[in-house]
């Protein structure tokens, strides 16, 4: 076989690989399963409402 023979059917073998892995990557995200936090677990949440009272307590 030549050398442009040869390069070629690496290239390819690769691309093939690429492909592969990308399809993969891309069905494992779409079988994950997302969750939402409830708003009574959000710590964010309550420290925002924290620091609303505490700015209200300030201007009264």
């Amino acid at each position: 076989m030549s050398t442009l023979t040869i390069s070629i059917v690496i290239t390819l073998v690769i691309i093939i690989f690429v492909v592969i892995i990308f399809a993969a990557a891309i069905t494992k995200g779409y079988s994950y399963k997302h969750t939402i936090d409830q708003l009574d677990d959000n710590p964010y949440l309550k420290n925002e409402t924290k620091e609303k009272e505490a700015k209200e307590g300030k201007e009264h």
